[in-house]
């Protein structure tokens, strides 16, 4: 089993990657499970149909009770109505301030369990158990949240969790499309930490699927990245920042086809593509790597050209609402090179400039 410890300076919890990581709540989480009075799991639907059996065999077998919950699958359960519909679920079932959560599912469900956990009786504890590879990026850190018309995880807290377990052999039942939207948050890790990393993932031809030997060693890296990022700057006000790269017009992308209809990993690799370019003017990307992106992109099986027709006004509606908007400035995270990220205060009419040189570019390469 991988581990790791994720240090903050309001606390600090492991990261565990395994085949039997479940066992660990006989072990090492037993004296927090026995000591709350009620645990509830918030299961995703489709990973609680393939899945939930062994969390709650693995329960079960601790001695420990629990009450499961059942969400909505995907980004589907981000939503208001959710949110207050789990705090319901927890009054009914009359559980304290000595409760504990357990978020089993993708990244939504974690974010919406860790918002829940987060504001229930202001703030119980709860372990992220992810059943995704793109999880390996958001059940780390403490970001909770639920998107709104307006804009993806508009409103939310940072809560951290208790921990994190991950048993790779859950992503065996993944969807080709969820795999490639994991390891998008993977590649990002690399481009704003480490070159030779990158590219030995743009050169390597089974990216984005890793063999069950390989996945958990890149993940582990991965959450590595994110983990020392995050001892730095637990509130995003500095260079946890380097974290949201691609995500200004990812998340742009991913609200404006409707939350779900464009994954949020391959909203993200658009969303890069665009700050690579972007990073020729500002930063020290060149053209030609910025083309190389984009074509190993569509390669992989991301959907560049989803963006084609679509205009950069309504794109803008909802970039304005990004979190690290700036005085009436868009900020994004650019590349001075690959492992060197910074921010970047660009107008409105550089953007859409970029914009439309970003959509030229993805007609003449795929």
């Amino acid at each position: 089993m991988e581990q790791l410890t994720v240090k903050t300076k309001s606390t600090s919890y492991g990261v565990h990657i395994g085949e039997k990581v479940y066992d660990l709540f006989a072990t090492e989480y037993k004296d927090l499970l026995d000591n709350a009075d009620k645990v509830g799991i918030f299961a995703d639907a489709a990973a609680a149909s393939y899945h939930l059996g062994k969390l709650e065999q693995a329960l079960k077998k601790a001695a420990i009770p629990f009450e499961v919950h059942v969400l909505p699958a995907g980004e589907d359960c981000k939503t208001a109505d959710n949110f207050f519909s789990c705090h319901s679920f927890l009054l009914q079932k009359n559980f304290t301030r000595q409760s504990i959560l357990l978020a089993f599912g993708g990244g939504a469900c974690g974010d919406l369990t860790g918002f829940v956990a987060a504001t229930y009786m202001r703030g119980i504890p709860f372990l992220q158990c992810p059943t995704t590879i793109l999880a390996h990026d958001s059940a780390v850190g403490g970001k909770t949240a639920i998107n709104m018309p307006e804009g993806k995880n508009m409103v939310g807290s940072f809560h951290q969790p208790a921990g994190v377990l991950f048993q790779p052999d859950l992503f065996t039942t993944l969807p080709k499309r969820e795999v490639r939207s994991g390891m998008a948050e993977l590649i990002k890790h690399a481009i704003i930490s480490d070159a030779d990393w990158t590219e030995s993932l743009l050169l390597n031809s089974d990216f984005p699927y890793f063999s069950a030997e390989e996945l958990p060693a890149e993940l582990l890296r991965g959450i590595r990245v994110k983990a020392d990022i995050v001892a730095q700057d637990e509130f995003e006000h500095g260079n946890r920042k380097f974290l949201n790269f691609g995500h200004t017009l990812g998340h742009a992308v991913e609200a404006y086809f409707g939350f779900g209809k464009v994954s949020h990993g391959e909203s993200v690799m658009i969303g890069m593509a665009y700050a690579f370019l972007m990073s020729e003017a500002y930063g020290g990307i060149t053209k030609e790597f910025t083309n190389r992106f984009i074509r190993f992109a569509n390669h992989a099986g991301y959907p560049m050209r989803a963006i084609l027709d679509v205009e950069f006004k309504p794109l803008l509606e909802f970039m304005r609402k990004d979190k690290k908007v700036s005085s009436g400035d868009l900020v994004f995270v650019l590349l001075h090179s690959l492992g060197n990220p910074f921010t970047e205060k660009v107008s409105e009419i550089q953007c859409e400039q970029s914009y439309h040189d970003f959509v030229s570019r993805i007609k003449e390469e795929v």
